[in-house]
């Protein structure tokens, strides 16, 4: 099933020491402040450690955001605001926009942030599991989970916490509706292809297949199409990756489809569209080229070079030869001078986030650590850390 997919670089942040002397005030606000400090770098570690899986990261995750939300929930479950949330300033650069950072004194921008990066984190940890030769059913099933996961947690960020940023998002930067909207559209297609790599292994129905091939290059079209808007210098090599995936499995629609009608008798018509499944995939190896001369953030690879790119080349080949011959020695029917037009609606294997939820408050929370952080106490100079 080996599968290649783009990946755009983690964000970097700079370091938080949670150093409040004198507004700590006891051994238990200390203590909070002191755990935030050793999980957030744990948390930053892991996201590097090709030794991480998903059970690691989702027990370090949940003790940092638990954690962290001491800063942002108030203990009573009021909406009333946490004394907390603009105590530290954070700092963070895009996936897109590189080493210029973006700050905010606002803990609500650390949540976002560090979700967004553990998003990401679920994306890469997939992409080096479908990347192997030799991959099981359930690392295939690892790799579908891990996207639908990554996919619930930008769109929970999307839908329930960005809002509440004080400060709006600048125009290209990762917390945007645009660039949000593009990964989760990517994470859907992109375990679909698992779903259509499983339902090939199992030699299910040729229309299945097709439809979910033509739902799939319909995800990444409009992934791209999302993206249309930014600047190239930043996106451009992202956009390749999505219309050549757009295209690809343009062609595996087609070359399935061709089959159903093969199956229905319709030779000639099967002809027309494995050529035009050669089309696509003509254009997908030219776009393959393209990306990988593009400069820009994201993975550097020859896509063109992997196995789940060659096979499908062979598999149109062997195809278009068999409906020629079937058709000069049985059919003889005419081959139309228009592609059929692909209306196909998967029913099943169809992919849906995971819904995310940030875990509850840490239990050292109390109304008594949380009084026993004095605002009065900070330096007159320390608007920014």
């Amino acid at each position: 099933m080996t599968h290649w997919f783009h990946r755009n670089p983690l964000k970097a942040t700079a370091p938080v020491p949670f150093n409040f002397y004198g507004v700590a005030t006891t051994p238990a606000a200390s203590k909070i402040c002191n755990d935030l400090r050793l999980s957030r770098t744990r948390l930053l570690e892991l996201f590097t450690d090709s030794s991480c899986n998903p059970e690691m990261m989702k027990n370090a995750t949940d003790l940092y955001f638990s954690l962290l939300q001491g800063f942002i929930l108030s203990l009573d479950g009021s909406s009333q605001e946490c004394k907390l949330r603009y105590i530290q300033n954070f700092k963070w650069t895009d996936t897109l926009q590189g080493h210029v950072p973006s700050a905010q004194q606002d803990a609500v921008f650390e949540l976002v942030s560090m979700g967004f990066n553990v998003a990401l984190w679920y994306t890469k940890y997939a992409s080096r599991l479908a990347g192997k030769e030799d991959i099981t059913e359930d690392e295939a099933k690892d790799v579908h989970r891990s996207l639908k996961i990554a996919a619930g947690i930008f769109k929970h960020l999307k839908e329930s916490h960005i809002p509440k940023l004080i400060t709006p998002v600048e125009k290209g930067r990762d917390l945007e509706a645009r660039l949000i909207d593009s990964y989760i559209i990517q994470c859907q297609a992109e375990a679909q292809e698992v779903t259509i790599a499983r339902a090939i292994e199992l030699k299910h129905n040729p229309g299945l297949i097709a439809a979910l091939a033509y739902e799939t290059a319909n995800f990444y079209q409009k992934a791209d199409q999302t993206l249309s808007s930014l600047d190239p210098a930043y996106a451009g090599k992202w956009r390749k990756y999505l219309n050549l995936k757009t295209c690809f499995y343009m062609a595996y629609a087609y070359c399935y489809h061709g089959q159903t009608l093969l199956a229905s008798d319709k030779c000639g018509e099967a002809i027309r569209s494995l050529q035009e499944s050669e089309k696509f995939f003509a254009k997908a190896e030219a776009l393959c080229k393209e990306y990988g001369e593009t400069k820009g953030p994201g993975t550097t690879a020859k896509p063109s070079g992997h196995l789940f790119f060659r096979k499908l080349g062979t598999l149109i080949k062997n195809t278009l030869e068999k409906c020629q011959r079937e058709n000069g020695f049985i059919y003889f029917q005419k081959v139309p001078a228009e592609a059929p037009q692909l209306e196909l609606k998967a029913n099943y294997g169809l992919v849906e986030p995971v819904p995310f939820e940030f875990p509850a408050l840490n239990a050292h929370w109390t109304p008594e650590t949380l009084n026993a952080f004095d605002l009065t106490k900070r330096p007159k100079d320390d608007t920014v850390r």
